[in-house]
Parts: structure tokens; sequence; C-alpha cells
């Protein structure tokens, strides 16, 4: 896979991302929500920390959420140039098409939420009770570094109250799928997912080394 298909395939994956949170942000009050399905629906909310809502100061108490928000754009920030890293060296020593394609569906996906980490406080002023607004005259809803990321797809496949034998949560209400997500985070689990089930055929190469190996043993 060439570099010039990769980064199309990126280029196409950000823009879908982008235009559906600038979309999202611009027309929709935080919580609003539209029912397309009875298990699909479009739910406005914003995350402020990691996967699931979770935030480093909820881990390390000595911390505040501002300077937990900072460490983890900073992170973020390392782990896409790493990210690239590891794309541009698989281009450049030919590396499997899946191995590329899932990489860069990784890559797009966390450029994507970067986008949204690094720059959404200062393009748009908060979405409390009102629509946001693009570059608004009275400035952003905080500084670089502090966006919160959109997330708008929502897949409650299944609610209801669990049978009391089931260990721990039994008689609780519970949601199948609950989380709200996006197109970015799409992109990574599905570039995640294609490592791990098509393993063999994205690092085709070390394979082939450890059964030599093995068998140079023998």
């Amino acid at each position: 896979m060439s570099l010039k298909k990769a980064s199309i395939l990126i280029i196409i994956i950000l823009l879908v991302d982008q235009i559906s949170k600038i979309y999202i942000k611009t027309h929709f009050e935080l919580g609003d929500e539209i029912k397309v399905f009875n298990w699909f629906r479009i739910l406005f909310v914003e995350n402020d920390g990691m996967a699931w809502g979770a935030k480093l100061s909820d881990f390390i108490s000595v911390i505040t959420d501002r300077t937990a928000k900072v460490i983890l754009t900073s992170f973020r920030l390392v782990a896409i140039v790493g990210i690239g890293y590891w794309l541009w060296s698989s281009i450049k020593n030919k590396g499997s098409r899946i191995l590329i394609a899932a990489v860069s569906l990784i890559f797009a996906g966390a450029f994507g939420n970067i986008i949204d980490s690094v720059f959404y406080g200062v393009l748009f002023n908060d979405s409390y009770g009102q629509v946001a607004s693009f570059l608004p005259s009275a400035g952003g809803y905080d500084g670089l570094l502090h966006g919160k990321v959109v997330d708008m797809l929502h897949f409650p496949m299944w609610k209801g109250y669990l049978p009391d034998w089931i260990p721990f949560y039994g008689g609780n209400y519970f949601t199948f799928f609950n989380p709200v997500f996006n197109i970015a985070d799409m992109a990574i689990s599905s570039g995640v997912g294609m490592l791990l089930v098509f393993n063999k055929r994205a690092f085709p190469k070390a394979e082939r080394i450890i059964e030599t190996d093995i068998l140079y043993e023998e």
C-alpha cells in the first residue's frame, strides 16, 4: 500500500470525522438526541478525558482536572508522532497492506481526536443550553490543549434489568451498548481490531523470521 493511498484514507477519515463533529457542535445543544432507529441514536456529548470518559485525575488525586487534561493532550501529541513514524516506517519497508491500512486508521482516528483536544476550546463557545458558534466574538470556551472531544454515535442495542442470577450486576438496569463515540474512535477501534484479527497477515515478515529461527535451532 503506497503513501499516496494511505494519505487518501487518512484525509477521508479526518474529513468525515471533523465535518460530523463540527455539524453536531454547531447544530445541537449538549445532550440533544435524535432517534434514528431503536438501536441507533445521535446523542451529543463531550468527552473531557480518556476512553469511557475517564480522567487522569480520577487515578492520580494530587493533580487537578486541568493539569490532567494538559498531560493527556500532550501525551496524545507525542503518541501521534510515534504512530506517524510507525506508518512511515511500515510504508518504507513495504509492510503488508493490512498493516499499513490498520496503522493509517489508527493514525487518522488519533489525529481527529487530537484536533478536538487541542483546538476546539478556542474555536467554539460552550454548548450548555445553547448551540455553539464557530469562532465566537467573545472567544472560545477554553484555551489551547483544553478542548473537549465531540461524541455523537450511540448504539443502545438493549435496555433492561439483568437477571438476578448474574454475579455483581444481577437485578440492575443495564444498557448494551452504552458508550457514545465518534468516527475517529471507530477508526482507531477498526485499526486495532484489524491488527488483532489479521495479525499473521499484518506481520508476515515477522512470522517468517520466527519460523526460520525455529527451524535453524532445530
